[in-house]
């Protein structure tokens, strides 16, 4: 049962991030292969309704859309280098589900926009200014 609640949690948090976000408001006819990073600790069957939902939006993997995951297996410190990589790739979004991911993320880019669908008090851990600015970050650094 716990499961099933988180799994909801995390498809509501990121369907709605998703939404703000306007390159996948609708799948865009345009040839564009979209490129999302995503960062977490492991694989978690609740991140699989994200990409089902993304499916439905008219984004396929393998043809209009690259996922590039990585997952650090137990080794935060390789959340600075999934970032640092992302931002190579030349990513259009990343996905972190981890707030030290997040920092990572926030650390690697100032130009790429970064949902984390799970941030629990962004503020508070200065992951963010504001959560009515939350695209300007608190600080550069971790706390």
């Amino acid at each position: 049962m716990e499961g099933a609640r988180r799994r909801r949690e995390f498809v509501t948090l990121v369907s709605g991030a998703l939404v703000a976000w306007p390159l996948v408001a609708r799948a865009q006819p345009s040839g564009k292969i979209w490129r999302i990073g995503f960062i977490a600790h492991r694989y978690e069957e609740f991140y699989d309704p994200l990409f089902q939902g993304l499916r439905e939006l008219g984004y396929t993997e393998g043809q209009n859309l690259v996922v590039e995951r990585r997952y650090a297996e137990g080794r935060v410190e390789r959340f600075k280098e999934f970032a640092a990589e992302m931002v190579q790739l030349k990513v259009d979004l990343i996905i972190v589900v981890t707030t030290p991911a997040a920092f990572a993320a926030r650390n690697a880019t100032t130009t790429i926009p970064i949902v984390h669908p799970a941030a629990i008090d962004p503020v508070g851990t200065g992951l963010i200014a504001s959560l009515a600015h939350p695209g300007g970050p608190a600080g550069r650094s971790d706390p």
